[in-house]
């Protein structure tokens, strides 16, 4: 491959690292093994994330859906879904899962930083355990497409691997993950990682994942880091709100 650009050092650096189709499909193709989150539970922090009316119903993009669990729940919320996944098998298992459930979640087989979304077109994004597959060279382009694709005062939120966990997590150094050829399974983090990665955002909490029982109705496990995070208004956009908010008093004031 001659490199000419930008992209296609990133796309050599992907076929170095990153996990092909295939694999995850072989990752979904038997629905019956030991999995933890092959069940059909919503994660506990989203879940608390509505129940606490941290966030609303909207517009949301969820990153990596796998088979949909997540999905479904913020369907059943009221919200409208676009569920991407690379894999076209976790795509026909939340296929059917929505079907047997009756909801309706648009479902996108394509690579994350492929898919052709608008700008400001989401108010909520999610991310459930594809944040930590992400190699290093990527966090850029990453963090580049939550900004744009949220909307001003859109959230963010994730469940990610933290180091060490009982699932994965590994604490290489991003040089270590290029010298190994290698994510381990996934990279772990830190809370002030995750604050210094997402910094472009306002922070509302980054905290241990509570682990859930079998019989519990959320999922939950040790080993996970979830975080929550707002958009922050830009300048142009604070003073345009300010604009508006000065004519919205100045018109109240006259009708009363």
């Amino acid at each position: 491959m001659l490199i000419k650009s930008n992209e296609d050092l990133l796309i050599l650096l992907d076929h170095l690292l990153r996990e092909p189709q295939n694999f995850w499909n072989d990752f979904y193709d038997d629905t019956c093994k030991n999995i933890p989150f092959f069940v059909n539970k919503p994660d506990e922090n989203l879940v608390n994330y509505f129940e606490k009316e941290m966030i609303f119903p909207g517009r949301v993009l969820e990153l990596g859906c796998g088979a949909g669990r997540n999905a479904i729940y913020l369907a059943k919320k009221g919200c409208s879904v676009v569920g991407v996944d690379i894999s076209d098998k976790a795509l026909e298992w939340a296929k059917k899962r929505t079907d047997e459930e009756n909801i309706d979640v648009e479902l996108v087989c394509a690579n994350i930083f492929e898919s052709d979304f608008e700008e400001n077109s989401f108010d909520f994004i999610y991310d459930s355990g594809c944040f930590h597959h992400i190699a290093p060279h990527r966090r850029v382009n990453y963090t580049a497409m939550i900004d744009k694709l949220l909307k001003p005062e859109g959230y963010f939120a994730l469940c990610s691997f933290e180091e060490n966990g009982a699932y994965g997590g590994s604490t290489m150094t991003d040089e270590e993950v290029y010298l190994k050829r290698s994510l381990e399974g996934g990279l772990g983090y830190t809370k002030s990682q995750l604050q210094e990665i997402f910094h472009f955002l306002e922070e509302i909490e980054i905290r241990k994942m509570l682990p859930m029982s079998t019989v519990d109705p959320h999922f939950g496990l040790e080993g996970f880091i979830v975080g929550l995070f707002q958009k922050k208004l830009g300048e142009r956009q604070m003073e345009n709100f300010e604009v508006v908010l000065s004519e919205y008093n100045s018109n109240w004031k006259e009708q009363f």
